[in-house]
Formats: C-alpha cells, structure tokens, sequence
C-alpha cells in the first residue's frame, strides 16, 4: 500500500527569518525563470533559429518523448500519495491531457505527430529504446523526487509552467519559420499546450502561494523549482554533447541518417 505522502516538508527547527510575501515569492518563482530555464540552453537557441539539421531535430524530438510519457507518470505517481481526495480529483485532469480520456487522444498523441512528420519510426520512438543515457536519467529523477519528497515540494516542482507558455510561442514562431515539416500538424502539441499550461500554472501557483506558510517551506519550493529547471537542462546537455558537440554518441543510442538540412527557405 502507499501511504499519503507528508503535505509539508518534515520540521526543520527554529525559524529565522519571517515569511515571504507573496509579491516575494513570485518575485523569487519569476528569478528562477530568468536566470535558470531551459530557454536559455544553447540547444534550444539553435533549434529555434533553424540551426540544427534534420537528425538533430530528430534526436531532440525522440528524447524528448521519454519526458512527455514519463509526465502521466510522474502525476500518477503524485496522486497515489495524495490524501486530499479534492486536490486529486484537481490533479487528474493533468493526466487526462497528456494521454486523453478513452479515446486517448491527449497530448501524447499530438507530440507524435511531430516525430511522425520528421520521419521517425513511431514504434522506435515509443520504445524509448534510442534514448539517451543523460535525458532517461534526468526524468527518472524527476519521478524519484515526486515519489520521495512532500506533497508541497512535489507539486512546486510543476511551477516551471509559469515558464512554459513563452517557450511554446518561441518554438511555434522558430520551427515554423526555418523547417518545411513545422505545420499546424507537426507541432499540435505545443499550440495546445499553451492554454493548457496556463490553466495548470494558475491552480499550482495558487495552491503552492497557499500552503507553503513558513520561511522554510518557501524555500523548499523554491529549491524544488529549481531541481526541475536542472532536470530540463540536463537533457539539453545531453543532446549537445551527443548530436552537436563534440557529437558523441553513447553506445546504443539513436544515430541520425545523413539528411539534408531541412529549411523552409
């Protein structure tokens, strides 16, 4: 049986210092942003300036699928530790979008159209046997740290959402512009998510403003945001080692087909 996970972080003695604010705290969410999310990454920039070839979006596409499979995860994972049967029936519709209700046409199902258009054997892509090293480790930490940590600090760890909705309109504008595969079906996934995103962040930075009372539970929330913008970075690091420089690929993980670069223009 699992039993509910601690709502807060355990004790950590005597308080030194009074609590944030609230403007305090979205001033500290808003920093992390600025200085730490993985729009920044050099990856990303040549992605959306239209810089990588046709394999190297290849490889980003296909490791980032183990992220989007493993977020259904990672939720559920939540849910089965949450006492709050309100606070779980809230969290479901996380769930729900990713992988759809019946008919499983979630988020999933429009992410793989985007490595259907650029030529991907969907089959390989769901086996997630290419992946590498790096991006299964930094996911699979993500998913240790909702399963292991407080309540709190585990739903703090979505707040990277409140930076979500910028990259997603960056990427639809960058792949749009440069890439002849980046239609309205290729990137469904991102166009959709961008409401989406808004109205999860909305209910997890309120909840999170709510329950976090005490200086040391602001601080776990925001070590917690933190940890997840290292999670997203590490994959980056991951592909640009192995597909950008200095272009090693470990041993059993995706290797891209000579192709030429695929330009819109």
């Amino acid at each position: 049986m699992i039993a509910p996970a601690p709502m807060v972080p355990g004790a950590p003695g005597t308080e030194t210092e009074p609590p944030r604010s609230e403007p305090e705290m979205l001033a500290a969410l808003s920093r992390i942003g600025e200085e730490r999310y993985h729009s920044l990454h050099p990856f990303h920039r040549l992605l959306h300036d239209g810089e990588l070839d046709h394999g190297q979006v290849q490889a980003w596409a296909l490791n980032r699928y183990y992220y989007q499979c493993s977020i259904p995860r990672k939720d559920l994972t939540l849910m089965a530790r949450i006492a709050d049967v309100d606070l779980r029936l809230e969290w479901r519709s996380r769930v729900i979008d990713h992988e759809g209700d019946m008919d499983g046409s979630g988020g999933l199902a429009r992410y793989l159209q985007l490595c259907e258009r650029l030529g991907l054997d969907l089959d390989y892509v769901r086996s997630c046997a290419g992946l590498l090293p790096g991006t299964r480790f930094a996911v699979d930490a993500y998913i240790a740290f909702v399963r292991e940590r407080s309540v709190l600090e585990a739903i703090a760890s979505s707040l990277t959402e409140l930076y979500a909705p910028a990259i997603h309109r960056e990427r639809i504008a960058g792949l749009s512009r440069h890439y002849a595969w980046a239609d309205d079906y290729a990137l469904a996934y991102f166009k959709k998510r961008i409401n989406q995103a808004r109205r999860d962040v909305d209910f997890g930075r309120a909840w999170v403003l709510r329950n976090a009372r005490t200086r040391a539970e602001q601080d776990a929330v925001l070590d917690a945001v933190r940890f997840k913008t290292d999670v997203l970075w590490a994959q980056l690091d991951a592909l640009h080692s192995a597909y950008v420089e200095p272009r090693r690929i470990p041993p059993g993980c995706f290797v891209p087909q000579p192709r030429d670069q695929e330009h819109a223009a």
